[in-house]
This record gives C-alpha cells, structure tokens and sequence, in this order.
C-alpha cells in the first residue's frame, strides 16, 4: 500500500469541505486495476456530491467521476484487451476520481486513442458519452429536425450541439450571456437563446414558426422543466438528464395529456453503459466522431487537484464554460 493525496468530503457542505490529504491506495484485486491519473474531469455531479443531494456510501469520500491516466497494475481476471501501461479513461459508477491514484473495477476503463490525449479524455469521456447516450438512444435525432439544448455552453451541450449539427439537425440553446452565446454559436448551436434576457418559449416559437420541437434536452432541472414542457411539439419528449439548478418537482401525470400527449424521461449515463460492450461501442462512436472532427473538445480551464474547491466556486457560479479538468 502507499500514500497518494486525494479529496476528500468528511462533512456536506460548501466548496470549503473538500480536502486534499493523504489517503492509502491498495494493490487492485480480482477485476480491478490501479490507475494512476494524468488528468481528472469536473462535473456539476461533483458538487451533487459533495453538498449531499446525492448521497455518499459514507463519509469520508472521494468525489469524482471522470478521469483519465495509465494502468499500473492489474489485479487477477481484469478486462481482455487492457495492459499495464496503457492510456485509460472511464466514467465512474461510483465517486473516486478525485485522487492521484485509484483502484477500480476494469470493466469501467477504455483505451484512448492514439490521437485523443489524456486531458481531452478526461474532459470528454464522461460527457461524450453522456451526449453519445441522449441524441443516439434516449431520443434518436434524425437530419431536418430542430431540437432545444439547454446549458448549450456546458461541457455537455457543446458536445451536443457540435455532433447534432454534424447529422443535419438545427440546434437551439440557451445560454447565460452573450460570451456564452458566441461560444455555443461556434460550436453549432444555430439558434443560441439568452435565457437572461429572452423569452425561451417566446424565441422557440418564432424560430420555429409555431411548430414546437420533438425533443428537448435538459440537464439544469428545476428551473427549466416548465419552459422544457411549453416548447414541445404534440407528442414531443422532454429528456431530464442533471438537476444543476435543483431537482424538477413532482408532476401531475395528466398534465403531459393536457399538454398534448407529452413523453418526460429522466435519463442517467450508467443505465446506458452497465454492459460492457454497450460502453465499449459507445465511446467508439463518440472516439470516431472526435477523430473525424466532427466534434472538437476544448479544455478551457485547469484547476490543480488541492485547489478543487476553487472549481467548484467557477462551477456553482457559472464562471466556466466548455470542459474543467482538475490536475493531479
């Protein structure tokens, strides 16, 4: 065993509870393989976790859910096709990125490729695959559709909007400010509304002609579910996929009848990746498209490891855009 530093939450709470301390890292048992990190992707899920909505198995806890970096051990019956050495990322099933060094099960890690670095793997892999999941299975798009992406200036929507794009689709999305709005039009949002000043259903139907959407995307929560609702189109589906302004509340069944036979599904990534071949397909696809450059991530702000409660203020303050990685 040997000492590596990682942070750590030992109470709910602010930025200010996250620590950076010393925590033993053990030798990987059968299915698991130690990683030691190069880079580590920040996500709204991480300030979820650490303020408590969703619950930790126990405190303390390592936070985390994306990350990148090289094998250096393998434990007895690992995953064919990963050797010590070689250049991983993954998409958690449970907090643990957030560390210089983890054990975790190998059925999680998938190569990168030659022509994706490590900080791009951190920075895409978790919400590559998030983005793979909701516009190729949740709701499938297909060319000549316009569709509404909120947070199109998020790691996530820029994704989103970049691949939509690429399949023929015309994308709306809202964003905070004008910056935001430049960022998620270069990105192929056609449509960018700012939601601080504009009518988001008002602009939705004028932009459409009155027709509405088949599909909105939304990963912010409470504070969009109801214009998510107003923008569809009759039996149009809302995707809830993240709560960054807080949980959508109860809904009244019948009201999706009243609306026009609407469809509401709340989506989470590790429903679409538990099988191991379905994760290994999926960031095929997703490595393909960005090896095309069909899809472009830019990582636009590091943070070093110790100063993960500094990311955590840009993040909760929207002061970042496109992806964060933390370095360990």
């Amino acid at each position: 065993m040997s000492a590596v530093h990682a942070i750590r939450v030992h109470r709910h709470g602010g930025p200010e509870e996250l620590r950076y301390e010393a925590v033993e890292v053990g030798r990987p048992g059968p299915g698991e393989a130690r990683v030691r990190h190069t880079a580590i992707g920040l996500n709204f899920t991480d300030v979820h976790h650490r303020t408590g909505r969703y619950p930790l198995a126990g405190l303390p806890h390592v936070i985390g859910m994306e990350g990148a970096g090289v094998i250096e051990e393998l434990g007895p019956g690992a995953h064919a096709g990963l050797a010590v050495g070689d250049r991983v990322a993954y998409a958690s099933e449970r907090p643990r990125s957030y560390a210089q060094v983890t054990v975790m099960p190998t059925g999680r890690l998938v190569r990168l490729p030659a022509g994706i670095s490590d900080e791009i793997g951190a920075a895409l892999i978790l919400k590559g695959l998030t983005a793979h999941y909701l516009i190729r299975s949740t709701y499938r798009i297909s060319a000549g559709e316009t569709i509404l992406i909120h947070a199109a200036a998020g790691g996530v929507g820029l994704i989103m909007c970049q691949w939509a794009r690429s399949l023929g689709v015309t994308v709306i999305g809202t964003v905070s400010s004008d910056e935001k709005a430049a960022l998620a039009r270069q990105n192929g949002c056609d449509h960018p509304i700012v939601y601080t000043r504009e009518d988001v259903v008002g602009r939705v139907r004028e932009i459409t002609g009155g027709a509405l959407l088949p599909v909105v995307y939304d990963g912010v929560g409470a504070s969009t579910f109801e214009s998510s609702l107003a923008c569809l189109r009759r039996r149009g589906m809302a995707v809830s996929y993240g709560s960054a302004s807080g949980v959508v509340p109860p809904l009244e069944l019948f009201r999706l009848n009243r609306q026009g036979s609407l469809f509401v599904t709340s989506a989470g990534l590790a429903d679409y990746i538990a099988d191991r071949d379905e994760l290994l397909t999926r960031a095929a696809e997703l490595f393909a498209v960005v090896l095309e450059g069909k899809v472009k991530v830019e990582v636009k702000q590091r943070y070093p490891l110790a100063e993960a409660a500094r990311a955590h203020r840009d993040l909760e303050a929207r002061a970042t855009s496109g992806s964060s990685i933390l370095v360990p």
